[in-house]
């Protein structure tokens, strides 16, 4: 059978995966919520169905497929995906060689800075990290009371072209907010892929890898680097107390920990493209530098 990878929820980080496989001769397809985006994906050569709790998948939406991913965030009900389309799910299994499900090192909560490991316990410090640790429960379900090959990514804060420091300081919002010891680990979006094309060649089910590069950094760091990159004058550092955050961006910093990525070197071989945050903003530079600019 020709691999066919379905995606729930091509957005910005499986889209890059689905980029890499259609060079590859595999064929994608996958959902948006908007008629819009199915439109878009289209023009890509994506095979797209409209999909949400409103807009139920097609039953021949998931045929042929051999590989499956969902980088669908949970909502305060649940898991969409699972919810509405696991019978198809579970149908589909005698033909799936590999299925991903997109987490978040938000689920492990505050270490005050310590390291964690996939092992470490789960102790989210909001309600959708909580949400993100019954979402994980329920796709390793499937492996355990199905036998689908099952694996759960855990994935740091993704930056990429046009989503980086480099566009925050270009667009005037960069701001080099300072909290005492705070660290936040971090993943360009193409090791993203990377990853989980190494784990399409070596299936675990029921894996849990995190997905992170190999420094946990200080935000006013990266933040005045990018700054270095583009010969701009860095923002003064401003205390996390008095910093002009959203309520979302603030939740973001109740957590500090530092992630260990050992496990998708180890046992997927693993060599990332851009292990800090240095060389993966010193390549959107160069990117963006010639007037390209990401999705």
């Amino acid at each position: 059978m020709e691999p066919r990878l379905f995606c729930f929820g091509l957005g910005y980080s499986a889209l890059v995966l689905a980029r890499r496989l259609l060079t590859e001769g595999w064929t994608v397809a996958g959902t948006a919520r908007e008629p819009e985006r199915v439109a878009q994906l289209a023009g890509f050569g994506v095979e797209a169905f409209r999909f949400d709790r409103d807009h139920p998948l097609p039953a021949e939406a998931l045929r042929g497929a051999t590989h499956l991913l969902s980088s669908v965030p949970p909502d305060i009900t649940g898991d969409p995906v699972l919810d509405a389309c696991t019978p198809a799910i579970v149908a589909a299994g005698p033909a799936l060689r590999w299925i991903g499900y997109l987490s978040t090192t938000g689920v492990y909560g505050d270490y005050r800075g310590a390291w964690v490991d996939e092992g470490s316990p789960l102790r989210p410090s909001v309600d959708r990290a909580w949400r993100r640790v019954a979402a994980e429960t329920g796709w390793l379900d499937l492996q355990r009371r199905h036998g689908l090959p099952v694996q759960v990514f855990r994935l740091a804060g993704i930056y990429g072209p046009g989503r980086s420091a480099i566009d925050d300081v270009k667009n005037g919002t960069a701001q080099r907010v300072v909290k005492r010891g705070q660290v936040f680990s971090r993943i360009h979006v193409e090791d993203v892929a990377v990853v989980l094309r190494a784990s399409m060649e070596r299936p675990n089910p029921g894996a849990i890898y995190n997905v992170c590069d190999d420094e946990a950094a200080r935000p006013q760091d990266v933040v005045a680097y990018a700054c270095q990159l583009l010969g701009a004058v860095p923002p003064p550092e401003v205390p996390f107390e008095q910093a002009k955050l959203s309520p979302m961006a603030q939740t973001f910093w109740v957590d500090n920990k530092r992630v260990r990525n050992e496990r998708i070197k180890h046992e997927l071989g693993v060599v990332l493209q851009y292990p800090t945050y240095r060389e993966g903003l010193g390549a959107i530079f160069h990117h963006e530098g010639h007037g390209e600019r990401g999705e």
